[in-house]
């Protein structure tokens, strides 16, 4: 027998069986309804059939209209290249860049979806996913994301999501900081569905050339958790009212809303040519919450590119020998 819960606001009522369940959605059709099988909750106008598998439905995962998210659990492993585990009730899921999955249990479900699989791109219209699909391409996104969904009847599932590249993965519950988090363009990771990507743009010339995330930034809407992922060491800063701070462009991961972001010229001349920081740096004034990187993945791919060989036809293996170019014309490499 089918179990089906109807949403009115605040009000959830259920189960009922598949009879109750057309004479509620007749008494009053403006609401949500779900049962085992749906992904989310739809409007009960949308429904046409109400049939399905003889399985009793376990609770269902909380609706997830505007500006609510699924509420899921989670865990970080490591210490250097680190990865996070979701724990998803049935019918809960997690939204994920393309191909950062590292594992998932064999009942949860993999859809790629158009967009960024949020409840306003997933129950709206075509232009509705345009849009969504467009937003992420602006910030060098790919035009789709996968959705990871608990399908099974009953018990815990687990899906894990893996960082690119040396670093920490931070977790913010985004209703702990006013429902909106700016940040660096490539640092989502995953969150759990209901959780908007869009974008943001800087209002100011000078900072969108000089303050190393360019004229557009991602922006995280909404009230679930999201996880981001920030190169080295992770530090937190709670910036109180007309506190400033002076960073280094490229170490700003995320910020709040609250936070006025600016550049500043760094230094004098000689500073500017010698001191090896650049001509600007960033500086964030409080109220508000950041989060700084101590390794920019563009300062690590520059030292890399910097230390490669720049010949053909040979590698830098005799680096540190003795000999050192005289070693690699006898190491048998480069006849």
């Amino acid at each position: 027998m089918t179990t089906w819960y109807f949403n009115y606001g605040s009000d959830r009522i259920g189960p009922f069986d598949e009879k109750q369940a057309i004479d509620q959605a007749r008494q009053n059709p403006n609401g949500y309804c779900w049962r085992q099988g749906f992904t989310d909750w739809l409007p009960i106008s949308q429904v046409t059939e109400l049939q399905g598998d003889a399985v009793a439905a376990p609770p269902p995962p909380p609706p997830v209209g505007p500006g609510a998210a699924h509420e899921i659990d989670y865990q970080i492993f490591g210490e250097d290249m680190q990865f996070v585990e979701v724990e998803l009730d049935p019918g809960e899921s997690a939204v994920a860049e393309a191909g950062a999955m590292m594992y998932k249990d064999a009942v949860v479900q993999m859809e790629t979806i158009f967009g960024d699989g949020s409840a306003q791109s997933s129950q709206g219209g075509f232009m509705d996913k345009l849009v969504g699909a467009g937003k992420r391409l602006v910030t060098g996104e790919s035009l789709f994301t996968t959705v990871f969904t608990h399908g099974g009847p009953q018990g815990k599932a687990h899906v894990a999501f893996a960082a690119p590249y040396p670093g920490t993965i931070i977790a913010a519950k985004l209703s702990d900081y006013g429902g909106r988090l700016i940040c660096q363009k490539d640092s989502f990771l995953c969150a759990a569905k209901g959780v908007q990507i869009g974008i943001h743009f800087q209002k100011k010339i000078l900072t969108g050339l000089f303050g190393g995330e360019g004229f557009i930034m991602q922006k995280l809407d909404g009230t679930g958790l999201a996880f981001l992922h920030a190169g080295g060491t992770v530090v937190q800063r709670d910036l109180k009212a007309g506190e400033t701070l002076h960073v280094d462009t490229g170490c700003l991961v995320a910020l709040t809303d609250s936070v006025h972001y600016d550049i500043q010229q760094a230094g004098n001349v000689k500073s500017i040519i010698f001191g090896g920081e650049g001509l600007f740096f960033a500086t964030l004034t409080g109220p508000g919450h950041v989060w700084l990187q101590s390794l920019p993945f563009s300062r690590m791919a520059g030292r890399m590119l910097a230390a490669a060989p720049q010949r053909t036809g040979g590698g830098g293996r005799g680096e540190g020998s003795l000999l050192g170019s005289l070693g690699d014309l006898l190491d048998g490499d480069n006849f």
